[in-house]
């Protein structure tokens, strides 16, 4: 499908930034707890979604993007805690917060459309 194509692009684009993000965190603002938590749940969402387009049923595929979709918006939780406590500054946060916002709202669409498609 060409949505999942996107979202998969989108979602690995977003893991490489989340990495970049977490190095330079580790590195030059020496935090190490909230930074680790971003990590993982911005990678994952790539993950989730790697394993969705392998799924072996429409609810199987659905599972695994609604898993996406929460990691998604845990990444933000993290993104908004890095920010409020001065880690990131305003234009940092605005950059991936944004990316993370596009990534949700696709994932909400997908999940909505094939929730629909499994109910009719």
């Amino acid at each position: 499908m060409k949505q999942d194509n996107v979202v998969r692009t989108k979602s690995k684009s977003f893991a490489i930034r989340v990495i970049h993000l977490y190095q330079h965190l580790c590195e030059s603002k020496k935090e190490f707890v909230m930074s680790k938590q971003l990590l993982r749940s911005g990678t994952s969402i790539g993950a989730n979604i790697a394993e969705a387009l392998c799924g072996v049923s429409r609810k199987d595929f659905l599972s695994k993007m609604y898993i996406a979709f929460k990691e998604c918006s845990e990444t933000n939780y993290w993104l908004d805690l890095l920010y409020e406590t001065d880690y990131l500054n305003e234009q940092e946060y605005q950059s991936i917060h944004n990316d993370c916002e596009e990534l949700s709202k696709l994932l909400s669409s997908i999940t909505k459309s094939t929730q629909d498609s499994i109910n009719s």
